[in-house]
């Protein structure tokens, strides 16, 4: 199935003062181009995945983090297993440097399990980081997020926060739908579910639409964008997003904040 969605609008050079009068305002998608290109971390990620595994190794307390992996077959997409009664992947807890070592396994592989490190506080696994990749737009006390990982596709799911998402390394495609799409969106379970939040049951990259026929009025209110290293997204609250995490390393930080998600 073939559909045009339309873009996320996109901001340049945006400053403290445009980021709070003019994009939290309308409660719309924005990405913001070249955000934290000034990063260290987005230069080394832009060096080497070499560069980038050693300097936030550099950091690492081996503070354990949640990860989890997916066969190749599943091609990197989290969801329920055949059964319904539990999921397609496994879960595991390891230290950020283990994880980038077995990604870094992973590289020069053709069909390799799909991996990810999810939601680690920073502050409390690769304490340092933060104060040398900063985000001087939000109050102090907003934990940054690390999420690394290859090819992984969190289904569309929703959070009561705002969120800015930061891309380090890699590509990453989101899609976002307004909340009123939530019956277009055939949301699964809102107890037992792979997400922490419920999911849209349909396939992005497969859409059934005889099984989910008003998913393609979702599609038609749908917002999307391709985020590079340096590039940033801002996600208001209750908006459904799809992330699609491209490519053989995807290294993205983000920030809850003025919700449940702190």
């Amino acid at each position: 199935m073939t559909q045009i969605i339309q873009k996320i609008q996109e901001w340049h050079h945006v400053d403290q003062r445009t980021f709070e009068e003019q994009i939290i305002t309308q409660s719309k998608p924005a990405v913001l181009r070249g955000f934290i290109n000034h990063w260290p971390a987005v230069e080394h990620a832009l060096r080497s995945p070499a560069s980038i595994f050693s300097y936030i190794k550099s950091f690492d307390n081996g503070t354990l983090v949640n990860a989890i992996m997916t066969p190749p077959e599943e091609k990197g997409r989290i969801f329920y297993n055949t059964k319904m009664d539990g999921f397609n992947f496994v879960r595991n807890r390891l230290p950020i440097s283990a994880i980038l070592d077995q990604l870094s396994r992973y590289l020069d592989g053709q069909n390799p399990p799909c991996l990810a490190a999810q939601s680690a506080v920073i502050p409390d696994c690769i304490p340092g980081f933060e104060q040398q990749n900063p985000m001087p737009f939000l109050k102090d006390g907003i934990a940054p997020r690390i999420w690394i990982g290859n090819t992984i596709t969190v289904p569309a799911h929703i959070d009561d926060s705002k969120n800015i998402a930061c891309v380090v390394s890699g590509r990453r495609r989101f899609t976002l739908f307004p909340p009123e799409q939530i019956s277009n969106l055939y949301i699964g379970p809102l107890e037992f579910n792979p997400a922490g939040s419920a999911i849209s049951m349909v396939n992005p990259h497969t859409p059934d639409l005889n099984k989910y026929p008003d998913y393609s009025k979702a599609l038609a209110a749908a917002q999307t964008s391709e985020l590079l290293p340096g590039d940033a997204i801002y996600i208001p609250p209750v908006w459904w997003h799809q992330v699609e995490s491209i490519g053989k390393l995807n290294i993205l930080v983000n920030y809850w904040w003025e919700g449940s998600i702190q």
